[in-house]
């Protein structure tokens, strides 16, 4: 079942979920995993401005995707970029495509034209999805963060949610909802 995140029933699945990236890997630049009340107010702070979903499968949360701020300078409004993180245990099973293309709708709803993802390389699994998803390879930006040992690249994707027009966009809404 796919349903918008709630801060207080779901930071502690998300932080359980994203933990194994921080402390196992190399796909977050993050160095110490956010405890569930980190996580809680990260789910709160971003859902003021941009959804937050996750995946349940018989109860559990086993994946969540969302949207943040690309860049804080206003003719940035219309670009996000977006994360998904999938519990170890489910990952290739079709929830990152569930995830997405629900997250994306959302987007389109509430105005926006461009979801960009950052992809610490090699990272196939990832590429992969994005890929299939429509995103296309934009640049890489070459050893910007050191982990695991070593200097890491990160390769950036783009998907564009809307088609280009001739004129300024509307602004975007606020937050959409699956619920709504």
């Amino acid at each position: 079942m796919l349903r918008d995140a709630d801060p207080a029933r779901d930071a502690a699945a998300c932080a359980a979920i994203y933990a194994p990236h921080v402390s196992g890997a190399a796909t977050s630049f993050d160095e110490v995993a956010p405890d569930p009340e980190q996580f809680r107010e990260l789910l709160q702070t971003t859902m003021r401005r941009y959804p937050w979903i996750v995946l349940e499968r018989a109860g559990q949360v086993i994946g969540y995707a969302y949207a943040s701020t690309h860049r804080s300078r206003p003719a940035y409004r219309w670009t996000v970029e977006v994360g998904i993180y999938i519990d170890c245990g489910h990952q290739r099973a079709g929830a990152g495509r569930r995830l997405y293309e629900a997250l994306f709708a959302l987007l389109r709803r509430q105005g926006l034209r461009v979801a960009l993802a950052g992809i610490t390389v090699p990272n196939d699994a990832s590429t992969g999805l994005h890929r299939v998803l429509g995103f296309e390879p934009v640049g890489t930006y070459r050893h910007v963060g050191w982990k695991a040992g070593g200097w890491r690249d990160v390769a950036w994707w783009q998907l564009d949610l809307a088609p280009d027009c001739d004129g300024p966009p509307p602004e975007p809404f606020g937050p959409q909802r699956l619920d709504a």
